[in-house]
């Protein structure tokens, strides 16, 4: 209920204010399970991108994005969003049994295989938790990304700014292999991160963004 509503109050503001172009929106099936694997520029892709597909799209979101901006943390709660501890040891682990359990009951997952926001708008190596979750429930991955999101809120910013957004979604994927062997997890995650790049048009990395991240405070 706290989803529709929030939808329906919120969706005309975010057409107004930031003319998302979205294509690919037929790719999304009407029913059935499927990951969707984002690109991820700013903490608003997970409130841009579920309200302008007409099912709900289910994300793990850091704790911090629910106590800290009130605007961002009535956000994450009305769009059905997770909230989790990305401090505990057991993050990774309760982000893929929440997400094999949204799976399970039909729906639709959203992913950030760069398991962190890009630092410099360049498309990251993705973790492999996106293979685990499509080979271990047996559901298509959907290749989204997402185009200006970093303008409307960069890292550091509390209030949104006016640009235009891009939405982008690709055809869904279908994989097969073994999720427990490592091969084949980096296998489909790689091709999941080349079908984000044609999407996005960014430059890729072939390092973790959190990596990037780490080695920036240290060296600051």
């Amino acid at each position: 209920m706290l989803y529709r509503i929030t939808k329906t109050i919120s969706s005309p503001f975010l057409r107004l204010l930031w003319r998302p172009e979205v294509t690919g929106a037929a790719n999304v099936p009407r029913s059935g399970a499927a990951v969707l694997a984002s690109n991820h520029l700013s903490i608003l892709d997970s409130v841009f991108l579920p309200l302008i597909l007409p099912r709900q799209v289910t994300f793990v979101a850091k704790s911090e994005y629910f106590t800290g901006n009130r605007l961002t943390a009535m956000f994450m709660r009305g769009t059905g969003q997770v909230a989790i501890d990305r401090e505990s040891a057991t993050a990774a682990r309760t982000m893929l049994d929440t997400a094999v359990r949204v799976l399970e009951a039909g729906e639709l997952f959203g992913i950030y295989p760069e398991g962190t926001r890009s630092p410099d708008g360049r498309l990251y190596r993705g973790k492999v938790g996106v293979a685990w979750l499509s080979l271990t429930a047996g559901v298509p991955v959907i290749p989204v990304a997402m185009v200006n999101t970093d303008r409307v809120l960069p890292p550091g910013a509390a209030v949104p700014r006016l640009a235009k957004i891009g939405v982008r979604i690709g055809e869904p994927l279908t994989f097969t292999g073994d999720a427990g062997k490592a091969r084949d997890r980096r296998a489909v995650t790689d091709e999941v991160m080349r079908a984000i790049q044609e999407l996005s048009g960014q430059e890729y990395v072939p390092s973790y963004a959190a990596s990037r991240k780490d080695g920036a405070k240290r060296a600051a």
